[in-house]
């Protein structure tokens, strides 16, 4: 059997998935089940749309639960008075010029589990969050994406 993953997060996402958790055992599994009995009323379950509608939705939210728990449980939570200041890690934030687009952005370097491209939040086990993982301000990278190869210089880190 293989070994657990561990799942590298912050405080902040770790608040985020426990906040997730309990919305899904305590709001939705109560809206679900009145969606369910409502379904019933109507009789039929065998050409009833709104009682399959219910059930695929309950399967979704309690898989969801299970990979919540199981990433909770198996999760590493970054010590912010720990990341070192000078270099790229996870829950640093990164400051780069982007040599193909020409322009500066800002990322902050985050576990899988809490990876949100579309807020500049991204995972260190993606293709440029692995390229700057333990690199240091002034280094310039070319990192291999799916794209292509693109060209960055660290121009600032903090926390």
């Amino acid at each position: 059997m293989s070994a657990l993953k561990k799942y590298v997060m912050t405080y902040e996402g770790i608040k985020k998935l426990e906040q997730e958790l309990e919305n899904l055992k305590t709001v939705k599994r109560k809206e679900i089940t009145e969606k369910i009995r409502v379904a019933l009323s109507f009789g039929d379950l065998s050409e009833n749309s709104e009682y399959d509608s219910a059930k695929n939705e309950q399967a979704f939210v309690e898989g969801r639960i299970v990979q919540l728990e199981n990433m909770l449980k198996n999760a590493t939570i970054i010590d912010e008075d720990e990341i070192p200041s000078d270099v790229v890690s996870v829950g640093s934030i990164v400051k780069l010029k982007d040599y193909d687009f020409d322009e500066e952005v800002e990322y902050l370097i985050v576990g899988s589990a809490e990876a949100d491209p579309v807020n500049n939040k991204i995972s260190n086990e993606s293709p440029v969050g692995k390229g700057l993982v333990g690199k240091r301000v002034g280094d310039i990278l070319e990192i291999q994406i799916p794209d292509g190869v693109s060209k960055y210089e660290i121009l600032s880190i903090r926390r």
